[in-house]
């Protein structure tokens, strides 16, 4: 409970206090007058009346003192009241999803939360007190380093025994093509063919042309591999023309597993390579598993994904430039920094100076609050029958398979899809969480990610905790951001970016594809400097669902022991991604 929570309850105390006494008096005063009026008759009550005037003009003053005093230490120390719009979500909601004026107006879930967060703020911001997350709090995490670019002993007998033709053309976004990269690196070394350079295919959802050079440095990217997987820009001429899929060699999602194993590859790809010398897996993406994998083919997506896809100089450069905007500092930090901008963050230098000659700490946030991720979760977000009807129109329109599926299930309620885990957290919710973890409101964020569903009504409650967001569109120039208006991979390299150089980066969704690659780049780079915040969407909504009730402290406890617990350091479980937890054999190495 917040400072001024407690302050209230004293100053209601007291009042109680004086209330009874006062009240006491009264009744004490009404006997008296009683029994006088028994014996004695109107000149007796008039005298008394008379006699007692001062006194009884003193009480009523002080009776309308007192009720002044209260009604304004109320207004004072009690959150506003918020009108509830449903009651399938938790907590309160603030007013309607629209105003008079047709603009939304700002949705708020958790008001009693937000005001004792507010009160935390300011009390933290008295004292000055620092929050212990900005650094990782456990020092085995220092014993991992990188090591997937080791050499490996690879006969050059392998390299020549080409077996035919890797063509990839992967879909998605960014980080989904950059996964179908190096697993198609992996394939190629198990199948001993030859990888095309993977080609993207544009998306309706991401209207981005961007080919692989458009976004990573081709050279870099092939002579990485030299000693370990052939790697070409185009297929031979006299391949070119063929139609793959009249030749059977043209493979789709239908054709091989999710998560596929290296047999799989071998029994039904290896034999339409040999045959026609060429394969071309169209829209590919995870489809090579995690466990059972040779070690070696482990290492080379490692390899892959930490070292071999570089960024090409044009995004390196408004990166450098973002990030020392963002600090206020010039010069790399980090390894991360070295790793992902090269020599350009140090050859480039700022006109802007530090005052204090160090780098400005920061946060990046990952919410993932669009409209397409809110409005697939089925979930409900407090803005009523406006936001209940907005999203359904928006279902209709773009997820007509989810329609179907609908219409032939059962339906799960808007309560157990939050009690169960599975609704994206709001800027709310993320605000909350990292005033638990103790962020002064004077924490620089930076913001990642798309559109946020609501826009300004649905980031009121954040920015009132947190005044300094900022975006790449709030800090680089329009000049800077125009080579890469409307190819949306490489405005979230970007994001990428400046997410995994932060000092703390949090995330909102542990299956979102950037924050998976985002916090693995961190373990692997971090060398146990650069945490990651992880919440359980699960045990949240736990936490959240007690809002009405529960304390501040026992708020904050509780966030605290669901993060720490996340942060624990944990080898790479059976099955589970590289990408997102290196720390194995295969990828790094321990240090005792």
């Amino acid at each position: 409970m917040g400072k001024q929570d407690q302050s209230s309850m004293k100053q209601g105390d007291a009042f109680s206090y004086q209330k009874t006494v006062f009240h006491g008096g009264l009744r004490s005063n009404s006997m008296k007058l009683g029994s006088f009026n028994k014996g004695g008759g109107n000149y007796k009550r008039h005298n008394w009346a008379h006699k007692h005037f001062s006194s009884i003009v003193f009480t009523v003053a002080l009776m309308a003192f007192l009720f002044l005093l209260d009604s304004l230490m109320t207004s004072l120390f009690e959150p506003p009241s918020i009108a509830v719009q449903t009651s399938s979500v938790p907590g309160n909601l603030s007013t309607e999803m629209f105003g008079d004026d047709g603009n939304r107006s700002v949705v708020q879930m958790y008001g009693r939360l937000a005001s004792m967060a507010s009160n935390a703020l300011v009390e933290r911001e008295l004292k000055q007190d620092e929050s212990t997350y900005w650094k990782e709090p456990h020092h085995r995490s220092t014993v991992w380093s990188p090591c997937a670019d080791r050499t490996e002993s690879t006969s050059a007998g392998k390299l020549q025994r080409n077996t035919g033709y890797i063509l990839v053309s992967a879909n998605g976004g960014l980080n989904q093509q950059r996964v179908a990269v190096c697993n198609a690196v992996a394939v190629a070394s198990l199948l001993n063919a030859t990888l095309v350079i993977p080609r993207f295919l544009f998306s309706n959802v991401w209207k981005d042309p961007s080919q692989f050079g458009d976004i990573y440095q081709e050279e870099y990217f092939i002579k990485a591999f030299k000693d370990e997987v052939n790697i070409v820009k185009d297929l031979p001429p006299h391949l070119k023309s063929l139609d793959f899929k009249e030749i059977g060699s043209l493979i789709t999602d239908a054709d091989i597993s999710k998560e596929a194993t290296p047999v799989e590859y071998i029994e039904k790809i290896l034999p339409l390579l040999s045959k026609n010398g060429v394969v071309h897996f169209l829209g590919y993406g995870n489809r090579l598993g995690f466990d059972p994998l040779p070690s070696e083919l482990q290492r080379l997506r490692c390899k892959c994904n930490y070292h071999a896809l570089r960024f090409v100089p044009k995004i390196q450069e408004i990166g450098s430039s973002l990030i020392r905007k963002i600090r206020k500092y010039d010069g790399p930090k980090n390894k991360l920094d070295k790793q992902l901008l090269g020599n350009v963050i140090t050859d480039t230098q700022s006109n802007e100076r530090d005052l204090d000659g160090e780098p400005l700490k920061y946060l990046a946030l990952h919410l993932r609050f669009e409209v397409d991720m809110v409005a697939y979760s089925l979930c409900e977000f407090g803005g009523g029958e406006v936001e209940k009807a907005e999203l359904q129109a928006y279902r209709e329109d773009h997820f007509p398979l989810l329609m179907q599926r609908l219409k032939n299930s059962k339906l799960i309620s808007a309560e157990e899809l939050r009690s169960s885990g599975r609704c994206p957290l709001t800027p709310e919710e993320s605000a909350l969480v990292l005033a638990a973890l103790g962020f002064n409101s004077e924490t620089y964020i930076y913001l990642a990610g798309s559109q946020i569903y609501g826009g300004e009504s649905r980031m009121r409650p954040l920015t009132n905790l947190y005044p300094h967001v900022i975006t790449k569109e709030d800090l680089l120039s329009p000049s800077e951001l125009a080579p890469f208006k409307n190819f949306s991979s490489q405005l979230a390299a970007l994001d990428f970016i400046a997410c995994a150089t932060a000092d703390v980066f949090a995330i909102t969704d542990s299956g979102s594809q950037l924050s998976s690659l985002v916090s693995g780049f961190r373990t692997y780079y971090g060398g146990g400097r650069a945490p990651t915040l992880r919440p359980s969407k699960k045990r949240l909504a736990e936490i959240l669902s007690e809002n009405h009730t529960i304390s501040w402290t026992n708020f904050e406890a509780r966030v605290k022991k669901m993060i720490t617990e996340a942060q624990a350091v944990r080898l790479r479980g059976w099955g589970r991604s590289i990408y997102k937890q290196p720390r194995c054999p295969e990828c790094m190495c321990r240090f005792q």
